[in-house]
């Protein structure tokens, strides 16, 4: 079952790419398999042993022996929350997409590929099969950009691929030096973990897979890439772009940062706070000086990735299954607001806060968009009975203790959320309708079904965040503990 999550979109992508088939089938097939994928990951959860540590389902296949590389899968609760949330935002993504896309073979194909890649990320436990797939996202996410992004698609493109081609280059790096250093044969990650190393060589093993991941993260000053793709890219493509692949840095943090290298982790901590710190209020404090709508919640996404950094760093048991309960609320959250601004766009043709007025208008505005958006800033605030304010509470709950100064300035951060994105509110959504402004198609309800189901999860983990906690807790345990 674990390779089918990624054989499957593999296939399909395939079928839709090499094939002469209309549109409206590539699309379906697409469709398909996102609910096939979807479905595997649910019945996989009803069958996943929460109390278990350590990796469930494996699956280990000799591959290339001579070089280490095993076809090694498998999930714990670390993977599982992210596998799930692949999973439903590329049916989102695929959901929101228009029918009307061009070169629509191209796009399924890219899209199917870059969901399956993100998957194997999440399931590899052999860090050779790891990097292929960290790797393997850079194409199809590429070419998404470059070929149905904006004006500036193919500097924002280039720029994503130099960025993140430079990551994969560190992290394997990393990598190398870990299997040369222990003198071990293979690259399998629980084979690694059982090998110690003196700290001058944990710290030298870390430092490139700390700059590879902040790139892929991003947290400042690695982070110029991510406000450009976001405005290049299509609204389904931010949509993955912020809730999953961004995903695969913070995963790689705690998978590998925390997992193989925890006594020079333990001794970097406090800087990694403070950094964490700096990106948080970095990211905020751009944020609020940006028209586009689509860069203000880029930078948000800058701030909000940082808090994992301090909840790792503080490596704590609450802390680190906060980390994990972050990435899925910032993803789902993330990926909420994107879609909202990307239908703010396609019905006025603009996303700039200093010409936008008076979207809630019940009569000739957007005021269902606007409703959401609200809701959504709300989210992203932390407003109590919402997936943001449990997933930041814990996150500052369980790193204050150790490290209360970087946490303050974080929550900070969190205050400035609200301000950056109230401004929006009140500049977009109201006043007076724009003058000028072309007639506003009316927006029908499938339109904005992708958000309502978004919306729902934002308040159903809100109101239960232990359907997320219990699948990470004991793993994260597992990760301070060497298990």
């Amino acid at each position: 079952m674990l390779s089918a999550l990624i054989l499957i979109p593999f296939l399909a992508a395939a079928i839709v790419g090499l094939t002469p088939l209309k549109g409206t089938i590539c699309r379906n097939i697409a469709l398909v398999t996102a609910v096939t994928t979807l479905g595997i990951n649910i019945v996989l959860g009803f069958q996943f042993d929460f109390q278990h540590p350590g990796c469930q389902f494996a699956q280990d296949i000799p591959w290339i022996e001579w070089i280490g590389l095993n076809y090694h899968l498998g999930i714990d609760g670390l993977s599982f929350p992210l596998l799930l949330l692949n999973s439903l935002l590329t049916l989102i993504a695929i959901i929101s997409t228009s029918q009307g896309i061009q070169r629509p073979r191209l796009y399924y194909a890219m899209l199917l590929l870059l969901s399956g890649g993100a998957a194997g990320a999440f399931l590899a436990q052999d860090l050779l099969l790891f990097f292929l797939f960290y790797e393997l996202e850079i194409v199809p996410l590429y070419f998404l950009i470059a070929i149905w992004g904006g004006a500036r698609r193919g500097y924002a493109a280039m720029k994503f691929l130099l960025y993140t081609a430079l990551s994969g280059i560190l992290v394997l790096a990393s990598f190398l030096g870990l299997v040369w250093l222990t003198g071990a044969s293979t690259f399998d990650y629980q084979t690694l973990r059982d090998y110690t190393l003196p700290l001058g060589s944990q710290l030298l093993l870390l430092a490139p897979l700390l700059i590879g991941v902040f790139i892929k993260i991003p947290i400042f000053p690695f982070h110029t890439w991510l406000p450009d793709a976001h405005v290049e890219a299509s609204t389904p493509i931010s949509v993955l772009l912020a809730g999953v692949l961004l995903k695969l840095g913070t995963y790689a943090l705690l998978r590998f940062g925390v997992g193989l290298f925890l006594e020079a982790w333990v001794y970097l901590a406090p800087w990694l706070a403070v950094l964490a710190a700096i990106s948080a209020l970095y990211g905020a404090s751009c944020a609020i000086a940006q028209t586009d709508m689509k860069k203000v919640v880029a930078y948000s996404s800058i701030a909000h990735m940082a808090y994992i950094l301090l909840a790792a760093s503080a490596s704590t048991r609450l802390s680190m299954t906060a980390a994990v309960f972050q990435m899925v609320s910032h993803g789902l959250i993330s990926a909420f607001l994107f879609l909202l601004v990307g239908m703010v766009y396609k019905k006025t043709g603009s996303r700039d806060v200093n010409y936008l007025r008076g979207l809630l208008n019940p009569e000739r505005g957007l005021p269902v968009t606007g409703g959401m958006m609200i809701l959504g800033v709300m989210a992203s605030s932390g407003l109590p009975g919402m997936v943001g304010f449990i997933s930041e509470f814990l996150v500052f709950r369980g790193s204050i203790a150790i490290f209360p100064i970087p946490t303050l300035l974080c929550m900070v951060g969190t205050g400035l959320t609200a301000v950056y994105f109230l401004l929006v509110i009140n500049k977009v959504f109201f006043g007076r309708l724009t003058v000028g402004l072309p007639k506003i198609p009316p927006v029908k309800w499938k339109e904005h079904a992708p958000a309502f189901v978004l919306l729902l999860l934002i308040f159903a983990f809100g109101l239960k965040p232990d359907w997320v906690t219990h699948w990470s807790e004991v793993q994260a345990i597992a990760l301070l503990t060497g298990g």
